[in-house]
């Protein structure tokens, strides 16, 4: 149900028409808290990580419940959040705690594994793959992006075992300060031409331009609103939508990104209940996919019981 009109109209005159959630299709367990999502683009199927475990569900299009496609804790996963599938049909998927795995969908076997060097803190946290097949990977402890070539994924399955991940991009000296171990870094998207990235600090509520390959960093100038709790992100055609997981009762936001990526407009703010704590989003075919994670019930962020089943929901007019 939607929180009011002038939730849904703060962004002003583009902010009309009626959004449309329903559910797209069920995940089985009592405690699953959803994170990631990921479509194949040769077959349509969903593959979505979870929080709890790190299981691995996929759904094909038309499937009302979707079937485990990797098991918990296996690969030394524990907590699946960003995932991502590539040209290859590689199915790369994040352990929160390590690093990442990166499975063939076809045999659903590893091929290859890398992992977060050294001891300090770490939250590893979304990934972004540009034209070229290149993983950009963000660490929301150590403010700094991961990158993964093909050439480094091929060397990694060739020697297995783990591979450490190596840090492309360090902007603890550019997020606006924060108190230690805040989160910042969050949710990472690739430009359309591969030219650049953007990636948001859910704390600071500012967006990052990183242009490739360079790494020159540039704030992103924001008209209109913030990112702040900003989550996982989708990018298409100018079009940037934003989950906000945390606070303003689960919204996402919409935003136009100029052609060369150094600013946005805030286009459109929904927030409703039914987006059930809103942890990350894919476009498809005109739709959002949207993960439900009901984290705030039971899971990572507070107390309660989540309301079953946990659901993927399709969000039209957004």
């Amino acid at each position: 149900m939607l929180l009011g009109s002038t939730a849904a109209q703060a962004a002003g005159p583009h902010a009309d028409g009626r959004v449309r959630i329903s559910t797209a299709f069920e995940l089985p367990g009592d405690r699953v808290y959803p994170e990631g999502i990921a479509t194949d683009p040769y077959t349509g199927d969903f593959y979505v990580g979870t929080y709890e475990g790190g299981t691995i569900y996929k759904a094909s299009p038309g499937q009302r419940v979707a079937t485990e496609f990797l098991p918990p804790r296996i690969d030394g996963r524990s907590q699946a959040l960003g995932l991502e599938v590539d040209r290859a049909r590689r199915l790369w998927v994040i352990d929160r705690p390590t690093g990442v795995a990166v499975y063939d969908i076809r045999t659903r076997h590893l091929v290859a594994r890398f992992v977060v060097p050294g001891d300090a803190a770490r939250l590893v946290n979304d990934m972004a793959i540009t034209p070229d097949g290149t993983a950009y990977i963000t660490d929301s402890r150590r403010s700094t992006v991961y990158r993964v070539t093909p050439a480094q994924l091929a060397k990694a399955h060739e020697q297995g075992g783990e591979t450490p991940l190596t840090p492309a991009f360090n902007l603890s000296d550019v997020v606006e300060p924060h108190a230690p171990d805040t989160i910042t870094l969050n949710g990472i998207v690739a430009g359309p031409s591969g030219r650049y990235l953007l990636t948001v600090d859910m704390t600071g509520g500012d967006l990052y331009r990183i242009a490739l390959p360079s790494g020159k960093v540039d704030k992103v100038t924001l008209t209109g609103g913030d990112v702040t709790t900003g989550d996982g992100m989708e990018f298409q055609h100018n079009t940037l939508w934003v989950a906000h997981p945390i606070t303003d009762a689960y919204a996402i936001s919409r935003w136009h990104i100029d052609s060369d990526g150094h600013t946005a407009r805030l286009t459109r703010r929904v927030i409703d209940l039914d987006f059930q704590t809103p942890t990350t989003l894919l476009r498809k075919h005109g739709k959002l996919y949207v993960v439900r994670s009901q984290f705030d019930k039971g899971g990572p962020t507070g107390p309660g019981t989540p309301k079953l089943p946990f659901t993927i929901a399709t969000v039209r007019g957004l």
